[in-house]
């Protein structure tokens, strides 16, 4: 059913009792996504659904569920324990625990709030596996850690009426591929399946149409009309000069909180230290943190016990740091489909800046995350900052579909300044025929 022209809560169907959460939250009426996937899903419809990061995806799907398990009684396994009715997959760990507390949170005021487990890898799986000994109505999981519970028995899918790919078109690609069909071979077939994500890249659409019923009701929303304004810059700068000029950004800026993306794990503890050494208050976040040290990271955050998060593409998917006023590309996302769910990080309840450094190799990586995103923007050269590198060449790979890129090395560019300089001090001591 198509929604109405200005929707409320109450006109896509849900009882008093979600709208009661909803209220305490502080939602006044449903974003766009949420109005067009709220109704669809109540009807047991198929969803795929596209929108941007912050748009309110994770309340779109959560809610239905509430809703569904509100209207029956939980249902039981052959061993008599609550059987799993609503199944929610997620690529990271960190993306799975918000998920966990917006559904504690929105389903706090039902009369029987359903019984939800998170569970997702990097930590032990025994208490994961007492925490389920007396079932689960709802759970939301990482791939590879919900396969080992239910190889554990721990678990079991085969009463499972909605499946949701949160994420799904990371969980659809190379990595989560084989899990994901190991889930979906283990969940009824007459299931509700519903797919969400900021973006859908081709590659990927052939395997999502293939997990959904014919008749899914599709749904794009390509931005809020009363969204928070985002600034996006893009600011060239020379390699060597990215951290002194991060500080500067830093230092003329109000800004509070700070994500600062980085290509590897080593970089978030180098750019964290560098910062932290000229008294900003920094951390590192990394995938080969313990899960509790990733835990503590966004928490000071959050609370504002450091202003500044240096982190991989870990923390591009899914989290949400309330106040959140700056993301910092210091190193360009490999894929450029990350770059709208890095931005996507700030801009959601407040206006907020997104900055992406643009290195002389960087320059053509960043022309075609622009072909993706279908447009172009304005370049900035910082003053004190200004980038002297040239831009590199780029070849196409045989074979791989890659881009090479031809740089002058640390030598070459010695013995070039060398003749510089040779050159001058010759023209310096010629003769004056004047």
């Amino acid at each position: 059913m198509p929604p109405s022209s200005d929707p409320s809560f109450a006109s896509l169907g849900l009882s008093e009792a979600l709208r009661a959460a909803i209220r305490e939250r502080g939602f006044t009426r449903p974003t766009r996504v949420q109005a067009a996937v709220i109704p669809a899903a109540l009807a047991n419809e198929d969803v795929w659904a596209s929108a941007p990061t912050g748009s309110g995806k994770t309340a779109a799907y959560v809610l239905p569920l509430l809703e569904a398990h509100a209207a029956r009684d939980p249902r039981r396994d052959g061993r008599g324990r609550r059987a799993v009715e609503g199944l929610i997959l997620c690529p990271t760990r960190e993306l799975a625990s918000q998920i966990g507390e917006e559904i504690t949170s929105l389903g706090a005021r039902l009369p029987s709030p359903p019984v939800t487990q998170v569970v997702f890898g990097g930590v032990s799986i025994n208490p994961q596996m007492l925490a389920l000994r007396g079932g689960a109505d709802l759970v939301v999981a990482t791939p590879g850690r919900l396969l080992d519970l239910v190889s554990k028995n721990a678990l079991s899918l085969s009463r499972v009426t909605t499946l949701v790919l949160d994420e799904a078109d990371r969980l659809l690609r190379a990595g989560f591929e084989d899990e994901l069909t190991r889930v979906v071979a283990a969940v009824p077939e007459d299931r509700q399946t519903l797919l969400l994500s900021a973006t859908f890249p081709p590659e990927v659409e052939a395997l999502a149409r293939a997990t959904l019923r014919a008749s899914a009701h599709v749904v794009t929303v390509t931005s809020e009309e009363d969204a928070p304004e985002l600034v996006e810059r893009v600011i060239e700068v020379d390699t060597p000069k990215r951290t002194p000029l991060l500080r500067h950004l830093l230092e003329e800026s109000d800004a509070q909180r700070v994500l600062v993306f980085v290509a590897t794990t080593y970089s978030t503890g180098h750019v964290a230290r560098k910062l932290t050494d000229r008294g900003v208050a920094a951390m590192a976040l990394h995938g080969k943190l313990s899960q509790g040290a990733r835990t503590r990271a966004l928490e000071a955050l959050r609370r504002g016990e450091v202003r500044v998060l240096v982190a991989t593409d870990v923390a591009a998917r899914g989290l949400h740091v309330e106040g959140l006023d700056m993301v910092v590309s210091y190193d360009l996302p490999r894929s450029p489909d990350d770059y709208r769910h890095r931005v996507g990080r700030t801009g959601r309840d407040r206006a907020g800046v997104a900055v992406s450094f643009v290195t002389a190799d960087m320059r053509a990586h960043f022309r075609l995350i622009e072909r993706r995103e279908r447009r172009r923007l304005p370049r900035e050269h910082v003053p004190g900052f200004e980038p002297e590198e040239e831009e590199v060449q780029v070849t196409r790979s045989h074979g791989t579909g890659g881009i090479k890129g031809k740089r002058k090395s640390k030598k070459d560019k010695l013995r070039e300044a060398a003749a510089r300089r040779a050159a001058a001090e010759a023209s310096a001591s010629e003769p004056n025929d004047e």
